[in-house]
């Protein structure tokens, strides 16, 4: 009879004494297997068989009764005892005919056709088959028990564990007969299910906040799942080859899962206890695989291949709606959206990447090469949108201390991922993957992606500061020469190659070695040199104040003083008469801006500067030349905001009421560009003494730019608006400020539909930018703001796509050029380059020379030094000529 037609067989009596019939039998079977554990191993075939019948028979009874359990109320409570009393018995049983074998003399008969029929092998192959059925027959009574919901936690315990353990018997004679991938594939789906199902229970409880205790009651079988797990791959290691897979993504789900509860301010807890509880375990998984010496080479780099590959396109054209902090169970559906899967698993495999980096002290050579060999991918990777957007805004959780003592911490992801880097570094300083990582920073220096920019920016100046001062020289030195190969690029263009080197060159510096700076401004004020790029550096921010003092003191006046030489000769120069016309102008500028250089100009001959240059501007008819007086406007406004006491001056009324005209009076499309730097002068109109008289001609004209300024509908310069406006309304001594806002300031209008002004919208947002000003480090997300830094993240990805392909263009209008002019001549002759030399290390001389005579104040003096700096230009533009053509 059946179980099932037991309950329903109305005869309550005969129900209860079959119920008692099987728990005897159940009981019977642990006390037959316990005796047939204290006889040897029979080499009888049918008893062998008889013996596997009957155990497959007696679970598959054990297995109905886990099943049905809920409905057997006579004896539930006695079912799980008299089963794991079975199970054990059983268990013991294996383990005592697997002890009873030879195992070394098995194979090495076994391998012998000669001698293959004894009893030896006959033992063995009988061991095997008993073994094969029991662990087979385990595993099937595990997943029910797992399948009841948790209630049978002690069979589950007993069946896996009896498993598990006899899989570690017979010194791996069992591997080929034992379906060795089924297990493993058995046991990763279960933790993959629980965790399924915990996923879609939290997704549709949006707002109920998961405690701890819940997390961990979850989470704990899984780990049990795992630590099998781990045990069965470690044994056999060549069989899970077959599945690695499946495990990889199993671990990468995990991470991923783990992210994205932490995006989630009520699901934060669960993701913490994940993060302690089975981080570390699944781990273990993809490293008993990549840390073997078991597994070779190529099949490591498969892994990592597969893991870490760009096996999708993740263009902005495929785009999707579903975002991974809003659909949990998406992570671990079977869904066909193969894309969008591959998009919301990136985050995990970035979080497994760095886990990677991290542990690489630990890993073998092989595999720190093929990681080595990965970074680039990492790279392609942060572009995505959603990564970006993690990187930016999430708290990676760090577990320190022992596993009975431990301590959770946070870093923000950024953090992580320089951290993770640096150890990598360090790693493989002295390995073969060297060459790999060296290529790696190389080919990434000039990176179009900010983030990734940054990233790679930050590793060169960890390698410089603990690098030897040789390495340090010729990287810097290689950098220099790269720098001259761009000085025939623009300098006031920020995209620029000359400008993208000076970046990084600065940067370098500013967090390089002390005696780099002096270095970099050895080679680069050499009279060989072209003036813009010493210009380019200061734009980018080159650190004075990091030379040594004699050369400081030297680069301090040498700004000072041609901006004033600038200044007196600017009615006797005209634009295009230099390489860079007002070099003078934005050096100065660049240097107060940084703090690096002051200037007390008590003449007011800067205020006076700026009136004049926008005359000209006024008045010049050739767009060329307006253009160099624009470029020379906006410097000059930037330049006075940054030198507050001038607007103390009497002199300001005029500088303002002639900038009023000029962007308001006499509007000029081109005026658009001077507009961010207009926002910067007009910050500091708040230390001008302003009336509120309606007469007041300088009141008047702040009042018509700020209104100006307040209508910008461009998000830049309403940025840079509503801030000069907010630093404006703290310092000036105006009560009126309301008058300073028009009714259509950009702010007043509703964000949704852009036609409803209201002037307290305005005042709302003016509030909310000067709090920002004052806000704590804290982060504290919403996904109001995800959303806006995904949208940012899908801007820039944008904008890397349209940059490479830009480059690829160019790089095939070369090839097509050099097929068209095969012969084309590159260089001057030899007797122009030898002279342009002599040149150069003529004006080094006269560099040296001036040293000497910078105490001296004469007239003479001054002539000199102007006539000096236009041969400078004229001599640098000819070495530009010499080196490029």
């Amino acid at each position: 009879m059946t179980l099932m037609s037991m309950e329903d067989s109305p005869e309550e009596e005969h129900s209860s004494c079959f119920y008692q019939l099987v728990l005897d039998l159940l009981r019977y079977s642990a006390s037959s297997y316990s005796a047939l554990a204290r006889y040897p191993v029979s080499i009888d075939n049918e008893l062998v068989l008889s013996l596997e019948s009957f155990i497959s028979e007696q679970f598959t009874l054990m297995k109905d009764l886990v099943s049905e359990i809920k409905r057997i109320h006579t004896i539930s409570s006695e079912v799980p005892k008299a089963t794991q009393a079975t199970v054990a018995a059983v268990t013991r049983l294996c383990k005592v005919y697997c002890d009873g074998v030879n195992w070394d003399m098995y194979r090495a008969k076994n391998e012998d056709e000669s001698i293959r029929d004894c009893n030896e092998t006959e033992i063995g192959d009988h061991v095997i088959h008993v073994t094969n059925c029991t662990i087979k027959k385990l595993c099937e009574l595990g997943t029910a028990a797992a399948n009841d919901g948790g209630s049978l936690v002690s069979l589950l315990n007993y069946s896996w564990k009896g498993a598990v353990s006899l899989l570690q018997c017979g010194k791996g004679s069992l591997a080929a007969k034992v379906n060795v991938t089924g297990v493993i594939m058995n046991l990763i789906s279960l933790a993959s299910e629980s965790l399924s199902y915990a996923a879609k229970t939290w997704s549709s409880s949006m707002e109920e906040k998961v405690s701890v205790a819940e997390a961990k009651r979850i989470f704990l079988p899984v780990k049990f799942y795992l630590i099998n797990a781990v045990r069965v791959i470690s044994q056999y290691q060549t069989q899970a080859l077959a599945v690695f897979k499946e495990i990889a993504l199993l671990v990468v789900m995990i991470l991923t899962f783990r992210i994205s509860l932490s995006m989630m301010e009520h699901l934060k807890s669960a993701s913490d206890v994940l993060a302690e509880i089975l981080e570390p375990t699944s781990l273990h998984l993809l490293n008993s695989l990549l840390n073997s010496a078991q597994v070779k080479q190529e099949d490591k780099f498969q892994i990592l291949d597969w893991l870490f590959s760009n096996g999708n396109d993740t263009s902005s054209e495929a785009e999707s709606n579903n975002s991974s902090y809003s659909s949990l169970d998406f992570i671990f559906s079977s869904s066909p959206d193969a894309m969008n899967k591959e998009k919301i698993l990136n985050q995990g495999r970035v979080a497994l990447f760095l886990t990677l980096l991290t542990g690489s002290p630990d890993l073998e050579d092989d595999i720190i090469l093929g990681i080595a060999r990965k970074l680039g991918w990492l790279m392609d990777v942060l572009v995505d949108e959603e990564v970006y957007c993690s990187i930016l805004v999430l708290q990676t959780p760090i577990v320190h201390g022992s596993s009975q003592n431990h301590e959770l911490t946070y870093q923000p992801m950024f953090s992580a991922v320089l951290n993770a880097l640096k150890t990598f570094i360090i790693t493989v300083s002295s390995s073969v993957a060297w060459d790999e990582v060296e290529s790696f920073l190389i080919e990434n220096l000039f990176h179009p992606h900010i983030i990734c920019w940054d990233i790679v920016s930050e590793l060169w100046c960890f390698i410089l500061r603990h690098a030897e001062p040789d390495m340090v020289n010729d990287i810097t030195d290689k950098l220099c020469t790269l720098l001259m190969l761009t000085s025939g690029e623009s300098v006031l263009f920020p995209d620029s190659a000359l400008r993208k080197t000076a970046r990084v060159i600065c940067i370098l510096v500013t967090n390089g070695p002390e005696f780099m700076a002096d270095r970099v401004y050895s080679i680069v004020s050499d009279g060989s040199r072209s003036q813009h790029v010493y210009i380019a550096l200061l734009m980018e921010g080159f650190p004075l104040n990091s030379l040594s003092e004699k050369k400081r003191c030297i680069a301090k006046q040498r700004i000072v003083t041609q901006y004033y030489d600038f200044l007196e000769s600017f009615e006797d120069v005209s634009p295009g008469a230099s390489a860079v016309y007002g070099a003078p102008v934005f050096a100065l500028s660049a240097a107060l801006q940084s703090q690096q250089v002051s200037l007390s100009d008590t003449d007011m001959k800067t205020l006076k500067f700026l009136v004049a240059v926008i005359r000209k501007y006024k008045s010049s008819s050739d767009n060329a030349t307006k253009d160099d007086y624009r470029r020379l406007i906006g410097e000059l406004l930037v330049l006075i905001s940054n030198m507050k006491h001038l607007y103390s001056c009497d002199e300001i009324e005029e500088v303002i009421l002639e900038i009023q005209k000029l962007f308001i009076s006499t509007p000029d499309s081109q005026l658009l560009l001077c507009k961010p730097n207009l926002a910067y002068f007009m910050a500091g109109v708040g230390h001008v003494e302003l009336t509120d008289e309606k007469e007041s001609a300088r009141s008047c004209a702040a009042l018509e730019l700020y209104h100006m300024l307040l209508k910008e509908r461009h998000w830049a310069l309403v940025h840079l608006a509503v801030t000069a406006f907010g630093y404006f309304a703290a310092h000036t001594s105006f009560n009126q400020l309301w008058r300073f806002v028009p009714q259509d300031a950009a702010l007043s209008f509703d964000l949704e539909m852009g036609n409803e002004a209201d002037e307290e919208r305005f005042m709302e947002e003016l509030k909310a930018v000067l709090e920002k000003e004052m806000a704590s480090l804290t982060l504290q997300v919403s996904p109001d703001q995800i959303s806006m830094v995904i949208k940012e993240g899908r801007v820039l990805k944008e904008n890397v796509h349209n940059n490479l392909k830009c480059d690829r263009e160019v790089v095939l209008m070369d090839m097509v050029d050099e097929k068209r002019q095969p012969n084309k001549k590159r260089k001057f002759p030899d007797g122009i380059c030898r002279g342009v030399e002599i040149l150069q290390s003529g004006l080094k001389i006269m560099v040296d020379g001036l040293s000497e005579w910078q105490h001296e104040s004469s007239e003479v003096r001054e002539t000199f030094l102007t006539h000096f700096g236009r041969l400078e230009d004229e001599i640098a533009r000819l070495a530009t000529l010499a080196h490029t053509s």
